[in-house]
C-alpha cells in the first residue's frame, strides 16, 4: 500500500502494529531518519531500545548475512512488547531478501522498517511494499512541513501555548530550516519555554532562531 501526505503523517505518527513492514524512502536522509525515528518510537516506545526491542542493520550487513533479517524478526525478545527491525539505506539489490521476510511474517514478529534513498517508479524494493497487501510505502519529499506536521512536532516538544503571529513565523521558519535545523530550535524553544505557561511569541522565536535567519524573520 502507498500513502502519501496528510495521511502518511498520520501512519508515521501511530503506526499500525499490524503492518509487516514500512518503507520509507525519499532523497533527503535528514527527513527520512526524522520520520524513521518518529514511527520506531511510536511502535515501541521510549524504552524500546534500551530493552533490545529495536535491531539496526546496515543494507549491507543484510547483503553478506541474507537471513539476518527473517531471524532477527522471528527471534524471541528477552522484555516483552513490540519489537522493530530496522534496515537502513536498502537498495533494489535486496528486495528479494526483504520480500521473503515479508512473505513469512506473522502476527507478533517484529514490524520490518526499511529506509532508502529516492527511489524511483521502477524500482523492485518500492514496487514490493506498494504491492504488498501488509506492508506500507511512504514517500517523503522536500516540501516545506504542512501546518498539521508543525503543530505535531510542537506537540512532541510540548510547545502547547502559541500566539497565531508566532505559528506565521514557525511556519517561515520551517519552509527556512532543513528538517534537522528545525527539530532543534523546536527543542531549544522548549527548553526556554519550560515550566513558562505563557504563550510563545514572535519575538521569543526570533531570539531564539538561527542567527543565519534572524533578519529574515523580523522581516
Amino acid at each position: 500500500m502507498k500513502l502519501a501526505g496528510a495521511e502518511a503523517n498520520r501512519f508515521l505518527a501511530r503506526p499500525d502494529q499490524g503492518r509487516a513492514g514500512v518503507l520509507i524512502y525519499g532523497a533527503d536522509p535528514m527527513r527520512v531518519a526524522l520520520k524513521r525515528q518518529e514511527a520506531v518510537l511510536a511502535l515501541i516506545g521510549p524504552a524500546g531500545e534500551g530493552e533490545m526491542r529495536l535491531t539496526r542493520m546496515q543494507a549491507a550487513e543484510l547483503r553478506k548475512d541474507p537471513a539476518l533479517l527473517s531471524d532477527t524478526v522471528r527471534a524471541v525478545g528477552f522484555f516483552q512488547g513490540p519489537r522493530v527491525a530496522f534496515v537502513e539505506d536498502a537498495t533494489d539489490g535486496l528486495t528479494e531478501t526483504i520480500a521473503a521476510t515479508l512473505k513469512d511474517w506473522r502476527p507478533g514478529d517484529a514490524q520490518v522498517i526499511v529506509t532508502a534513498g529516492n527511489l524511483t517508479a521502477k524500482s523492485s524494493l518500492r514496487g514490493l511494499f506498494e504491492k504488498h497487501l501488509n506492508a506500507v510505502a511512504i514517500a517523503l519529499y522536500d516540501n516545506p512541513p504542512t501546518r498539521e506536521e508543525i503543530e505535531a512536532a510542537l506537540t512532541r516538544a510540548g510547545l502547547g501555548q502559541i500566539t497565531p503571529a508566532a505559528m506565521t513565523d514557525l511556519a517561515n521558519l520551517a519552509r527556512d530550516l532543513d528538517p534537522g535545523d528545525f527539530r532543534q530550535m523546536l527543542e531549544k524553544i522548549a527548553l526556554y519555554k519550560f515550566k513558562d505557561p505563557s504563550p510563545l511569541t514572535p519575538d521569543e522565536i526570533a531570539a531564539l532562531a538561527p542567527a543565519t535567519i534572524e533578519a529574515e524573520v523580523d522581516d
